[in-house]
């Protein structure tokens, strides 16, 4: 299985460096390779392997700043013309390469990121700038979200988003998010799915701190458009999991005589590698239709023998006056980087419409 570290191999930069011998006066192929694949290379991970890369290419291009920039879009348009590169990660170094040496140079590296982004994102890159120029940086952003390209507009809500996974946070806008909410205001029916996607996001992220201001937004943006529609939806998912009040009655989710029964643990003691098989039955005891937000918490083990919840969704459907609708489902305990799992007594609860209902035991055993 190829890691992600592994994009950075011995093809990439000998393509990498045939590219840069057209743009940058005197370039050495030879010693830009010798310098990429020194002692520690092998031994780095993603992250290490791009960092190092910037700093390698830093060594071959002018220490002014400026001067820098211009030949980093001369690569670009090289890149392109050679049909190469266009949104692969690989190239996310440039990004970097602003973030690392244009933090005290505002209106080089501004200019630096709406062309690269184009090329490759830049919504990490930009998050030092925000904390060094918050509001200098926050009303470019604003400029952003009106620019022709859909990269560019992404990169104004994707770039702001408080909490954005495996990004330096931004205390001040998780403290108070109302500087953003224009971009957002601006971008919520926005031509671009993805462009979209990223301001539900950048609302989900601010549910985690200030639920009613999303609340207050869903309530706004209602019926704006059905595109609009979406992107409320999709930023509530952290308030509808939590199975926040007034989210739910947005959404007319009352739990009132919609029925669990039948619910049984079908395999109580489940084996790491394996998967925990579950089912229940759901009726509509109520005289009209209702829409039925169906998930499941599971209380993983914790290493201390706490129990942590984690809410999956099963569906979200209309129910039909007297409907009973069977099911089952699993969830599978196959071993995987981003959770330990410990062995011994876990839970399961069923969620309807927000309210935890029944709540049943099972052992997860060792394999």
């Amino acid at each position: 299985m190829s890691l992600i570290k592994d994009i950075y191999s011995t093809a990439f930069y000998e393509r990498f460096a045939n590219t840069l011998k057209h743009i940058i006066p005197a370039f050495s192929e030879q010693q830009f390779i010798k310098s990429i694949f020194d002692e520690r290379f092998r031994s780095r991970e993603w992250k290490d392997r791009m960092k190092h890369t910037t700093a390698v290419l830093h060594q071959f291009l002018p220490a002014d700043f400026p001067a820098a920039v211009a030949l980093i879009m001369k690569i670009i348009d090289r890149l392109r013309a050679e049909h190469q590169g266009e949104d692969n990660l690989a190239y996310i170094f440039f990004a970097d390469y602003i973030e690392t040496y244009g933090l005290d140079d505002f209106e080089h590296s501004v200019s630096a990121f709406e062309f690269i982004t184009q090329f490759i994102s830049c919504e990490f890159a930009v998050r030092p700038f925000i904390l060094k120029y918050e509001d200098k940086m926050i009303r470019q952003m604003f400029s952003w979200s009106n620019h022709e390209s859909h990269k560019v507009r992404r990169l104004a809500t994707e770039g702001c988003r408080p909490r954005l996974p495996w990004a330096m946070a931004i205390p001040s806008l998780k403290k108070d998010p109302s500087p953003i909410l224009p971009i957002l205001e601006n971008l919520k029916n926005d031509p671009s799915e993805s462009v979209r996607r990223s301001v539900a996001n950048n609302l989900n992220d601010i549910a985690k701190d200030h639920p009613g201001i999303v609340c207050a937004i869903a309530l706004k943006w209602k019926n704006t458009s059905r595109e609009t529609d979406a992107v409320i939806k999709h930023g509530c998912r952290t308030l509808l999991k939590q199975g926040h009040k007034e989210i739910l009655e947005h959404y007319g989710l009352g739990s009132q005589d919609i029925v669990l029964s039948d619910f049984r643990i079908l395999t109580p003691q489940v084996n790491t590698g394996d998967s925990l098989d579950f089912g229940f039955a759901i009726t509509n005891r109520n005289k009209t239709t209702k829409m039925v937000r169906l998930e499941y918490g599971l209380y993983y083990k914790k290493a201390n023998g706490s129990l942590a919840k984690k809410v999956f969704k099963i569906s979200e459907k209309e129910y039909q006056p007297g409907e009973i609708v069977n099911i089952r489902r699993k969830q599978s305990f196959r071993l995987i980087t981003t959770r330990k799992f410990y062995p011994g007594e876990h839970q399961l609860s069923i969620i309807i419409n927000g309210d935890e209902q029944e709540k049943k035991e099972f052992i997860l055993a060792e394999s």
